[in-house]
């Protein structure tokens, strides 16, 4: 059974806007994923936006394919699972990544 996917908005201290995901990122919630990103970018006004993904399990291609529009204004932070999918997506050649450990 996969862990649902919850994705909050908030600012840091010095206002960048941080989506955070949490739970599993599959094809069954992609698209409410998708949408999450969306609302972000739109959010920070131009600004690069964090993503951090230290919270999700489990991220299958739906999941990356949503990252892909926003990668000129995202900075992701992953947990160390995720940080070798990311890497072989292309991901850290494309955008900032920063594993937390």
């Amino acid at each position: 059974m996969s862990t649902p996917l919850t994705c909050t908005t908030g600012r840091r201290p010095d206002g960048a806007v941080v989506l955070t995901a949490a739970g599993e990122i599959d094809m069954s919630n992609a698209a409410a994923f998708a949408t999450a990103l969306t609302e972000a970018h739109d959010e920070s006004a131009g600004s690069t936006f964090v993503v951090d993904l230290t919270r999700v399990e489990y991220i299958d291609s739906a999941g990356l394919a949503a990252l892909f529009p926003h990668v000129d204004r995202l900075r992701l932070v992953s947990n160390p699972l995720l940080s070798p999918v990311l890497t072989i997506a292309g991901l850290d050649d494309i955008t900032t990544t920063a594993a937390e450990s």
